[in-house]
């Protein structure tokens, strides 16, 4: 490992926080596995009976890496991490608390390249991301609104390497439920505000004895769909670590917050629906498991949903 000689030994300090910090787990997610933004307008409306397929495509641009007090670390740090996820629904015909229920299934693959000018090096790393299995999807319908319940867990499936930033597994395993509602403002359903929760419980990480704590997020939307059936709105989301990671050096909790615009499209005949959307980081801060570090940047995001 070789540091800018300007840096001196301020730099290199920094620069060991920042190598070490990242290689705890990739960027995207707070610090569990849940990817931020990859749902936005109407996504807590459960489907009706039948067998889906939804593709994620993302890519995240990252600008600079956030401290604990949410300044960014000196030098020029850069980054990007290219998704794509293979999501499964089944929607059955059956009930249960009045509620349809159905399964899914998430497999994601990662592209992630880091450029840390402050440590003088950089870090890649592709492959299947960890699996996500989810026995519980559940869905209700009123006249002017949904809710949707899920459970499911993400699998530690994935290569971990606790030496490498851009490891695409994150050496543990986390617990997912899903709460969220969307209501219709007007009786021709044009207009709608929605939002989808996420909580997730993760298991001891392996080669560092860190377990992260749990993390709340919210991604929200309010759309409103034109007569040629686009449908336009803003979106954004906001994530926050409600508990320190237990066996970490410090107890700083992660968050980040991001707003942007989504476009989308529905081809009844066709049984496709298509989403795009674009999202702006505006705050993030670093927790511990990243050694007081968090990335901030911009997504974009392509949605496809094939109805089979």
């Amino acid at each position: 490992m070789t540091f800018t000689p300007e840096f001196g030994n301020h730099g290199i300090r920094l620069a060991a926080v920042l190598v070490a910090g990242l290689a705890a787990t990739p960027a995207l997610a707070v610090n569990g596995h849940y990817v931020p933004g990859i749902e936005g307008l109407s996504a807590a409306a459960a489907p009706p009976e039948g067998f889906y397929y939804r593709a994620y495509l993302m890519r995240y641009d990252i600008d600079d890496f956030r401290d604990a007090k949410g300044d960014a670390a000196p030098g020029s740090n850069t980054g990007s991490v290219n998704a794509l996820a293979h999501r499964f629904i089944w929607m059955t015909d059956k009930t249960f608390l009045g509620a349809d229920y159905g399964v899914e299934a998430i497999i994601p693959m990662l592209d992630v390249e880091l450029d840390l000018d402050i440590a003088g090096q950089s870090f890649d790393d592709y492959g299947l991301g960890d699996v996500f299995v989810g026995p519980v999807i559940l869905g209700w319908h009123g006249e002017q609104w949904d809710a949707t319940f899920a459970a499911g867990h993400w699998f530690d499936t994935a290569d971990f390497d606790a030496t490498n930033s851009a490891s695409v597994g994150k050496g543990y395993g986390t617990t997912m439920l899903t709460l969220g509602g969307m209501w219709h403002l007007d009786a021709d359903k044009t207009w709608n505000v929605s939002a989808l929760s996420r909580y997730e419980i993760k298991t001891e990480q392996d080669h560092t004895g860190i377990t992260p704590g749990d993390s709340w997020l919210v991604e929200w939307g309010l759309g409103h769909r034109l007569q040629n059936g686009l449908e336009l709105g803003l979106v954004g989301y906001d994530a926050w670590q409600l508990e320190a990671d237990d066996g970490a050096a410090t107890g700083a909790k992660a968050e980040r917050h991001a707003i942007g615009a989504e476009a989308g499209y529905f081809w009844p005949m066709a049984g496709v629906m298509l989403k795009g959307a674009l999202y702006h980081e505006y705050d993030a801060e670093g927790g511990a498991l990243k050694k007081g570090l968090e990335s901030e940047g911009d997504a974009i995001r392509l949605q496809l949903t094939k109805f089979l």
